[in-house]
């Protein structure tokens, strides 16, 4: 896209977190903004085969959704999705900091 010209590498990541939280939202849906649990489970399946376990265990992904649901509304806000990528991320965070200690070692 157009708008992608000239970002950091930064800018098209968070770029990226933002456009594939949008492209779950249901289009025919009245809530706007927000992913649905059957939307948010593709999303899991498709998105993150390799970084989450179980994401075709619909028991596990059941469970994350709901722990992720901090209103309990059953909808899926781009603040709950961002605890999914934050949980995500922090773990790799940890690993790639103990990777460049050792390193420096």
């Amino acid at each position: 896209m157009a708008e992608e010209e000239g970002l950091t590498e930064l800018e098209l990541a968070i770029y990226a977190l933002v456009s594939n939280f949008f492209k779950y939202v249901s289009k025919r849906s009245l809530v706007r903004n927000k992913i649905s649990k059957s939307n948010l489970r593709k999303m899991l399946q498709k998105e993150f085969p390799h970084m989450l376990t179980d994401t075709r265990n619909r028991k596990a992904a059941d469970k994350l959704i709901q722990n992720l649901d901090a209103n309990n509304d059953g909808l899926i806000s781009f603040e709950e999705y961002w605890t999914l990528i934050g949980g995500i991320t922090s773990p790799i965070a940890k690993l790639i900091r103990q990777q460049e200690q050792q390193n420096c070692d």
